[in-house]
């Protein structure tokens, strides 16, 4: 009989974890590991690489406007299963339990640096920020509330595209967006679209890509269809950076990247430029 008895697991007593779940989290970019507390202090952009998080609604609106100057509109739409598309509305009101959100979009006025604008916010956590009849018809009030105030509307896109369990009436919403659109650009009353990761399919090809001016936050995916079937269909290579923001912005699509410490310092100097009573104070002083 040996004189050392062998010790098995159990022996061990109970396994301890080397680190407690929800204080950290990993970089995608460049595998740092980040302290959740100070990621958020940094307004979730890592800083080892700048690679920046998703964020909620709630966090992207209180990262931009006054404080208490937000009051959301038409909080209480809801889908309807117009389709009859199998356990769609369960699967909304899971998402609404999930997020406490009633849709993908959150729309509202408010002031920055004490400017009115009305405000869409997606917020990707709710069914990918797929665009239905809701978000579409909220986008479209808001934007219909900024020609009514006669102040500038800002629309931060986060989405996978148009909602497959609406089909044709999410579509319609790509032409109902952009037709409030035409008529706040005939009241003379700007526009200005923030792209983030990631913003694809029926938004970008409707209200996203149509502003006056058009930011984006540092490498964010923006596109209509994936990389992969765009290579599959043209039979090519795709160039390094395609759909990135930094591909859209040599290319055109996209006026100017701005990360998002310095977004609400980039949106209040643009409105300093753009909006209806500066101008009027302008010709006043001209005058």
């Amino acid at each position: 009989m040996g004189i050392f008895s062998k010790r098995n697991v159990s022996n061990l007593g109970e396994k301890k974890k080397d680190m407690p779940e929800g204080l950290w989290i990993k970089c995608p970019s460049c595998g740092e590991s980040l302290y959740e507390v100070a990621l958020a202090k940094n307004m979730k952009v890592c800083t080892h690489c700048g690679h920046h998080f998703t964020l909620t609604s709630a966090e992207r609106i209180a990262s931009l406007v006054d404080e208490g100057t937000f009051q959301e509109m038409d909080a209480n739409l809801d889908s309807v299963n117009a389709l009859g598309f199998k356990d769609y509305l369960g699967k909304v009101k899971a998402y609404q339990t999930k997020t406490g959100l009633t849709e993908a979009v959150v729309t509202g006025r408010a002031k920055m640096e004490g400017i009115p604008v009305v405000l869409a916010i997606m917020d990707f956590r709710f069914l990918g920020a797929s665009m239905g009849s809701v978000v579409g018809e909220k986008i479209t009030r808001a934007i219909e509330a900024a020609t009514a105030d006669g102040c500038a509307v800002i629309i931060f896109s986060a989405s996978g595209g148009a909602r497959m369990h609406e089909g044709i009436l999410s579509l319609m919403q790509m032409a109902k967006t952009c037709g409030a659109l035409a008529r706040h650009g005939e009241a003379k009353l700007p526009y200005i679209s923030v792209l983030t990761h990631p913003t694809t399919g029926g938004v970008t090809a409707s209200f996203a890509t149509v502003g006056d001016i058009i930011l984006a936050e540092p490498k964010c995916m923006i596109g209509f269809a994936g990389p992969r079937v765009v290579k599959e269909t043209t039979h090519s290579d795709l160039p390094p950076g395609f759909q990135t923001a930094e591909f859209m912005l040599e290319h055109g699509l996209v006026d100017m990247i701005v990360p998002r410490e310095k977004m609400r310092e980039q949106i209040v100097q643009l409105l300093s430029y753009v909006s209806v009573g500066n101008k009027v104070d302008a010709t006043a002083r001209a005058a």
